[in-house]
């Protein structure tokens, strides 16, 4: 455990001391922000007409606003997990310090979970520090905090699942360009497989939705905690790190 709280601890030493934590930080809040202000503006100006019109229906800010905006991070997770994943093993390739870490005395799986963990923290950094938006909502109005939490750990095990996979295909190339454009690439298939469930029935089009990453956060999305999708995370998470230890075994054996 102390070996991999060692790495986990380099790998985001190099995030904060380079450009890329802070960027992301930076355009992730800004983007965030601008979706959070016109859920809200449009929240209003939806209360505003029905109480000119003498409506007196109910309004939801949870439904309006948290829900479609946390469900907007998860997509915007897409764009983000690339570029936090792209360099973990590709930039080790690169400036040839591969061949050091894979014939270290530190195992392999302590290696990729401490640099996992560190990809995974600063993800969850980066929603967590856009998220303060919220505390304007408690503070002028009375959403509900529990199906935001659940929500939010949906987006978190999205997260982690995704990287884990980035993780793996950092480990193909030095190139961080081309791990960032193939993890992209991967998760969005993640995200589309869902698609083909709107059109056909089949076994292979049932197969295919449920292996989509956004089929398992619509309960999430509800706020409803289920345990049949955060194990299909768990299980994504799993199988993403196990490649990626046998694509460092194929490392160390060729170092």
């Amino acid at each position: 455990m102390r070996n991999i709280w060692i790495i986990c601890r380099r790998e985001l030493s190099s995030y904060f001391t380079s450009p890329i934590a802070w960027l992301l930080l930076t355009m992730y809040s800004v983007i965030f922000g601008f979706i959070f202000w016109n859920f809200v503006a449009e929240f209003i100006k939806q209360g505003m007409e029905m109480e000119m019109m003498g409506q007196a229906s109910p309004m939801n800010i949870n439904e309006q606003v948290i829900r479609p905006l946390l469900g907007t991070s998860s997509f915007l997770g897409l764009f983000v997990v690339p570029l936090i994943s792209m360099r973990l093993f590709a930039e080790e390739k690169r400036n040839g310090t591969i061949e050091l870490l894979a014939t270290s005395p530190v195992r392999d799986i302590e290696i990729i979970l401490g640099k996992w963990f560190a990809a995974t923290v600063l993800y969850c950094w980066i929603i967590l520090y856009a998220s303060i938006s919220f505390v304007f909502l408690f503070r002028f109005g009375n959403p509900d905090w529990k199906p935001m939490l659940v929500t939010l750990l949906g987006v978190f095990l999205q997260g982690a699942a995704l990287l884990a996979i980035g993780t793996f295909i950092s480990t193909l190339t030095k190139n961080q360009i081309i791990a960032g454009a193939l993890t992209f690439g991967a998760c969005l298939l993640l995200w589309v497989f869902s698609w083909v469930s709107s059109y056909d029935s089949s076994t292979w089009a049932q197969v295919m939705s449920y292996m989509s990453v956004i089929t398992h956060f619509d309960s999430f999305d509800r706020g409803v905690l289920s345990t049949k999708d955060a194990i299909y995370y768990l299980s994504v998470i799993f199988v993403g790190l196990f490649f990626t230890a046998r694509s460092m075994e194929s490392l160390r054996w060729r170092s």
